[in-house]
């Protein structure tokens, strides 16, 4: 699943292609996605000018003309891309095709249909409603924060940190570096985190996810950005995916456990 860092990217890389482009048409090829396609939508799209873009955790929108949002999250395997000219959605999984007036189109490819494509209001969109603050959050997302959770939870600090109530966008692979650069266990519990533990988190998820974005997210499966560009920032991975490989920094090889089922991956040595 994209996480905050590779929506991010998609964002960034369709903003300049999709503003102030107008959708002239939209081709609902299957209703079949976690929030059915339906006329409701193909309302809200069509004909009205797409006039900005925002991101809240893993869901991305459109500002349309009218001050909606056109909301796209991309689940497990969708992909949001830009295509030049007319040959646009002829992929089986091409589910939603966005065809601008004067050519080009926004391809909608999502072969698990997990994902969810709706018109709504970004200031009052209960898909939003019960999120956490964003990582990069330096008021909101701080130790006080994060430490505050001691007390209301003994789930494993990894559990936590996924939990979209409490931060926003961080997944898998994210909070396992997240977890690495603090020095804390992915099994280690909220209540067993010192002051100093959740300022070292908070310090690590800020440095992780501003490097990630930097380097256009990670591209370990089929990830692609709005172009069709591949990330760069699993070449820069220090634990996630590399059991029994090195550690970066002492050299142990690195262990995985599973943590509210899935893969957990850790350094003995350097975290504790």
């Amino acid at each position: 699943m994209p996480e905050l860092p590779e929506v991010e990217t998609i964002r960034r890389s369709l903003e300049p292609l999709v503003v102030g482009r107008t959708v002239a048409r939209l081709e609902l090829r299957t209703p079949r996605l976690r929030v059915p396609l339906g006329e409701e939508l193909r309302r809200g799209v069509e004909g009205r000018c797409i006039t900005g873009s925002g991101r809240r955790g893993k869901y991305l929108w459109f500002v349309l003309e009218d001050g909606r949002g056109w909301f796209f999250h991309m689940g497990m395997s969708g992909r949001l891309r830009f295509v030049e000219g007319a040959d646009a959605g002829e992929g089986v999984h091409d589910h939603l095709i966005a065809r601008f007036a004067g050519g080009d189109a926004l391809v909608f490819h999502d072969p698990r249909r997990f994902g969810l494509s709706i018109v709504d209001d970004p200031a009052t969109s209960k898909l939003l409603a019960d999120m956490g603050p964003e990582p990069l959050d330096e008021v909101a997302f701080d130790s006080d924060y994060l430490a505050a959770f001691r007390r209301r939870t003994t789930r494993a600090v990894k559990d936590v940190l996924m939990d979209q109530r409490v931060v926003a966008g961080l997944g898998n692979i994210y909070v396992n570096e997240i977890l690495f650069l603090s020095g804390v266990r992915p099994r280690r519990s909220m209540v067993r985190m010192t002051l100093r533990d959740c300022a070292a988190v908070v310090v690590a998820t800020r440095e992780v996810i501003a490097e990630a974005i930097e380097h256009r997210g990670s591209s370990i499966s089929d990830f692609l950005d709005g172009i069709g560009q591949r990330g760069g920032y699993q070449w820069r991975h220090r634990v996630y995916d590399r059991e029994g490989q090195p550690c970066t920094t002492c050299r142990a090889p690195i262990k995985v456990v599973v943590v509210g089922q899935r893969s957990s991956f850790y350094c003995p040595r350097c975290q504790r």
